[in-house]
């Protein structure tokens, strides 16, 4: 009776936030009447190349000085996105603490939106020049390439593969993947998940390590399209577990007093923000807000606004330049 009224509680909240549309770019229609999918894990396609090693952790060393805002060089990027008017940022709306959609405003905050907001106030000089279009985990990388955004801050690992189609920030936050079980559930790690369903986003690394894991059985991917639907489906027992990201669980757990995060972190999730390849100078220059960020203390009271529940700011990520 109980995990009924949970699911159902969840099941407004997600119905509630596909339908808010404070933001400029609400998410779409097609996106919110999206139906649930369950697919396998994806497997390797025959013959395709591996992407090269690489240090997935180091990007473009900024400038030694950023320019003044609202006197962007010319010919930049970030020119281009001052004559706009407005920065582009693309994320989720369903990963609270980093990117959800207020049921109170409308308006979609956290984390990684206040890392957006950063970048604008260093272009305008304003962190409101800023337009939030929603968009899926599996258009990450996609929405970057086609120029739908100017960048992506959505909990997004930094990884050898997608630095072959976008550029990566420097990292701005180290995460680990974890699983949420029941708390009546003896699992401790997903190893302890055998022949288990087990949900995640479609297009995420989170997914694609469920098949990874070493066990036989091996756990049973299940594939939503946003990590709200996966709360929804473990809240009505369609899956026995969520895996994802430490700190989107920890989101999740805090909706839901029957639910509990184990073990420890299985894989090093260091997030970046992803921008378009052929703008190098827009790369260094995002480098160049996060260094400052990171040295007068506006990374420390970003965490601590949003996730000091959780324990006192860390030390900041150490940035890695090529």
């Amino acid at each position: 009776m109980r995990r009924t009224i949970a699911a159902a509680t969840a099941a407004v909240l997600a119905l509630g936030l596909a339908a808010c549309s404070a933001d400029s770019s609400p998410l779409s229609g097609d996106m919110a009447t999206q139906p649930l999918v369950e697919a396998p894990a994806p497997a390797p396609a025959q013959g395709a190349a591996e992407a090269p090693k690489c240090d997935a952790r180091a990007s473009l060393k900024p400038a030694a000085t950023l320019p003044p805002a609202g006197k962007m060089p010319a010919g930049t990027y970030m020119e281009t996105i001052q004559k706009r008017d407005r920065l582009i940022l693309g994320t989720s709306q369903d990963t609270l603490l980093f990117s959800s959609r207020n049921p109170f405003t409308g308006q979609i905050e956290g984390f990684d939106v206040d890392m957006g907001r950063q970048i604008a106030a260093a272009i305008f000089g304003d962190p409101n020049k800023i337009q939030i279009k929603v968009i899926g985990y599996d258009q990450r990388v996609s929405s970057v390439v086609n120029g739908d955004v100017d960048i992506v801050a959505d909990t997004m690992t930094a990884n050898c593969e997608r630095w072959q189609d976008v550029n990566f920030s420097s990292i701005y936050y180290e995460a680990g993947q974890k699983v949420l079980v029941s708390t009546s559930s003896g699992a401790k790690r997903i190893e302890d998940l055998g022949g288990k369903k087990v949900c995640s986003v479609q297009g995420s690394t989170s997914f694609d390590n469920i098949s990874k894991v070493k066990t036989n059985p091996k756990p049973v991917p299940v594939a939503r399209s946003a990590f709200g639907d996966c709360l929804v489906a473990f809240q009505r027992n369609q899956v026995d577990a969520v895996t994802t990201d430490d700190t989107i669980l920890a989101g999740m757990a805090a909706q839901d007093p029957y639910a509990k995060v184990v073990g420890g972190t299985f894989t090093e999730e260091p997030y970046g923000m992803a921008m378009p390849r052929q703008h190098p100078e827009f790369t260094r220059f995002v480098n160049g807000v996060l260094a400052k960020n990171r040295a007068n203390g506006t990374w420390a009271k970003t965490y601590e606004k949003w996730l000091g529940a959780f324990g006192a700011a860390p030390t900041p990520p150490v940035a890695k330049y090529r």
